[in-house]
């Protein structure tokens, strides 16, 4: 039997596209790319001007799409090797500095020649002679990109938003020019004697100025990114070999101690080894509040140090850092799509031609019926036509959401990985929970004790020996009283049991009634008010007498109670999935109840494999099913549902199978992420919506449907000036969502 063939290995690159200005050049570089052999999908997002392809590893090359990208006419280039994800985040932010001063110079200047060119219809000194170098400077400086890419696109059979621009002022161009050159064969022919200078140069400089305000937006919309990728420091105090110094973040090293002063960001995720410190990690968790480091804590790089000295020492470092993660992970969801981006990518594809004819129908039209001289009447209709018609808008309206409401996510500790999981967390209607770590702490804590302070603190001076979970408890709840803990000997444990030691003098039993019958001794009654279901009992002896107990419970988080009722109030049904047992579980219920965050059903001693089998059969039903967990064998249901929220401990930044990340670990941030949700979804229709409508009223109007009526006939200057206000109120409405409530 022959051996089965080896699968390609899919490979995934990120390189930037240079020359785009609208959905078509968008939708075309993207048709392109995916035509290429090899290729399984290609994104192109229009306003980071990159593409993200996932191709068969040998079957193409990185150069190989490069050089598919140049041969339609737009650039690109290989992604420079950085260091990390933070020194890539450096270079994109000063690509676009650089973008938007050199679109904002050349329209200053087209603007000047523009005015320049208006004040000739009032000076007569200003002649036409004057004009038409003026005009073809402009042209060739400020609007060459235009013409280089439309003739790139002709010539491979396409077009694009260019190719409206270049035909526009190209046409006003050649019969001003001509006009100006020839005045006797125009008055001969009866055409009429005049020019459009002023509007092929106010045309270029209006979208330039549309261009410079997008790729302003840009900046803003990539705000949170930039805000993450600047938190690193430069520098590092590190001591080596006695000694201090101040070394760049690129010669740290794994084990490096380093200094941290108060006020200074902590350069590299690390552990602490001594001094004590408040921590503002809100970075990261959205959470305003900071976190108290000890000896033992573990700190990220990135975050703030506020009062107290601390030497850490470095663990994670470079590309593996959280905050490079976190950056990464921001970075690819903004550069992805959302589906509902496919519809405006189907109309951009047909749109230049259409408008094409559409220009030159008005043209014959307005030649046929209007008073003689028809020609420069007829020409400025179809130019108009063609200028008002460019698609950016259309283009811009679904990234634009797509970018701000992602980075808007990260500020609140929401890692959201893109368009696609964006637009599916509106539909949700059902959402499956774990119980411990999800909707608990995660961890035991002690309830409630019958033991006075002096019992409490020799028995958590023996429990201190233990690395068992309640052990820990036990000792996080003596200290959180304030008693002073002593050291223990003759420790011995027995695991299931409990075990026993010797505390200054003091011989201690801890443990569950077994264990404290095997000694001889009987178990006090637990004295505790209230229901004990779902809790563990630890009893406790001293010098061979019963001295009380502790009743220790995973604790339900401060917020479930209350995010869990706000789900239901956006009419989401919730359900607990649980692996452990019935008892417990409805216990946790109960109190969940008790608080007003009642479940609408629970779903105990289930496996994870249980646990897909349920979000299968929720699927099944037609629910649209989303599971939130925090432990690694939640895994597999996450990557079943429809969205799938991972609640981040430790260092872990996100699972692979999540569809959403949370920082905080708090429902209370599905909530939130659900919220943004619909409205990003709602500002991405908005956006849409007047894209479309721009151009169904726009191009019938410059062509001259409001002219038999009401006399209204749109100039070429004012279909430009109200193309370029229609990309900028798509990314204005989208930057709306920075500052959106989502508590």
């Amino acid at each position: 039997m022959p051996a089965p063939t080896a699968q390609p290995e899919t490979a995934r690159v990120t390189f930037p596209v240079s020359g785009m200005t609208c959905a078509a050049c968008q939708s075309f570089v993207q048709k392109t790319l995916e035509e290429q052999p090899g290729v399984e999908s290609a994104t192109v997002n229009l306003l980071l001007h990159n593409a993200t392809v996932s191709y068969r590893a040998g079957a193409l090359t990185p150069e190989a799409l490069v050089e598919a990208v140049r041969s339609t006419g737009y650039g690109a280039e290989l992604p420079r090797q950085a260091a990390d994800v933070l020194a890539e985040q450096e270079e994109l932010d000063r690509r676009l500095d650089a973008e938007y001063r050199t679109l904002q110079w050349k329209a200053a200047v087209s603007l000047a020649a523009g005015a320049l060119a208006m004040a000739a219809m009032f000076l007569p000194v200003i002649s036409g002679l004057f004009l038409l170098p003026l005009t073809v400077f402009i042209m060739a400086w400020a609007g060459r990109h235009f013409y280089v890419k439309a003739w790139s696109a002709l010539r491979h059979g396409s077009s694009d938003m260019n190719t409206l621009v270049s035909l526009g002022t190209g046409s006003a161009f050649l019969y001003s020019a001509a006009s100006t050159l020839a005045p006797q064969w125009f008055h001969a022919h009866g055409l009429g004697h005049g020019h459009y200078y002023e509007a092929v140069l106010f045309i270029i400089a209006l979208i330039l100025t549309g261009n410079t305000l997008e790729a302003r937006a840009k900046r803003q919309t990539a705000a949170a990114l930039r805000s993450l990728g600047s938190l690193q420091p430069k520098t590092a105090r590190v001591v080596r070999q006695g000694g201090e110094a101040d070394l760049p973040i690129e010669q740290l090293v794994a084990g490096d101690e380093i200094l941290v002063r108060p006020g200074e960001r902590i350069p590299a995720d690390g552990a602490v080894i001594s001094g004590n410190s408040p921590v503002d990690e809100s970075m990261l968790t959205g959470e305003s509040l900071p976190v108290d480091k000890s000896a033992g804590s573990l700190v990220t790089g990135g975050t703030l140090n506020t009062s107290g000295a601390l030497r850490i020492r470095a663990t994670t470092l470079g590309a593996s850092s959280r905050l490079a993660q976190i950056v990464r992970l921001l970075r690819d969801a903004q550069s992805s799509r959302a589906p509902i981006q496919d519809l405006a990518d189907r109309i951009s594809r047909i749109f230049v031609p259409v408008v094409v004819s559409i220009a030159l129908l008005t043209f014959a039209l307005w030649l046929a019926l209007a008073p003689t001289p028809a020609f420069g009447r007829a020409l400025a209709a179809a130019v108009t036509v063609l200028i008002i018609a460019c698609p950016c808008a259309m283009g811009l309206a679904v990234p634009t959401a797509v970018m701000v409401a992602t980075g808007r996510a990260a500020t609140a500790g929401i890692l959201i990985k893109g368009g696609q999981a964006l637009q599916r967390l509106e539909s949700l209607d059902t959402i499956a929970l774990d119980k411990t770590g999800t909707i608990t702490e995660g961890r035991p804590a002690v309830a409630a004790t019958t033991l006075d302070d002096a019992s409490l603190a020799l028995l958590a001076s023996l429990e201190g020996s233990s690395e068992h979970p309640l052990a820990r408890a036990v000792v996080e709840f003596a200290r959180s009283r304030g008693l002073a803990l002593s050291a223990a000997s003759h420790f011995e444990a027995r695991p299931g049991f409990g075990a026993s030691g010797t505390v200054d003098g003091h011989s201690i039993l801890a443990g569950n009634e077994a264990y404290l019958r095997s000694h001889g001794i009987e178990p006090p009654a637990p004295g505790f008010e209230g229901s004990l279901e779902g809790h563990t009992l630890i009893y406790a002896a001293i010098d061979g007498h019963a001295a009380g107990a502790l009743a220790l419970a995973d604790q339900i988080k401060p917020s479930s109670a209350a995010a869990i009722a706000g789900l239901r109030a956006i009419g989401l049904r919730v359900l607990m999935l649980t692996g452990d047992h019935a008892r417990t579980a409805q216990s946790i219920a109960a109190q969940l109840a008790a608080a007003g965050g009642a479940l609408d059903e629970v779903v105990a001693q289930v496996t994870p494999e249980g646990k897909i089998e349920a979000v299968r059969k929720l699927q099944a039903e037609g629910r649209v099913v989303a599971m939130a967990g925090d432990g690694i064998n939640d895994a597999p249901a996450l990557a079943q549902a429809d969205v799938g929220f991972a609640l981040a401990s430790g260092s872990d930044v996100a699972y692979d199978s999540a569809d959403v990340t949370l920082m905080r670990g708090e429902l209370t941030a599905i909530l939130a992420a659900i919220r943004l949700s619909r409205l990003t979804m709602r500002t991405m229709r908005q956006n849409l919506g007047w894209a479309f409508l721009y151009n169904v009223l726009g191009i019938p109007i410059a062509a001259g449907a409001l002219y038999p009526a009401f006399g209204i006939l749109l100039t070429p200057v004012f279909a430009s000036a109200a193309m370029a206000l229609s990309s900028v109120s798509v990314v204005t409405n989208s930057l709306r969502l920075r500052g959106a409530k989502l508590t």
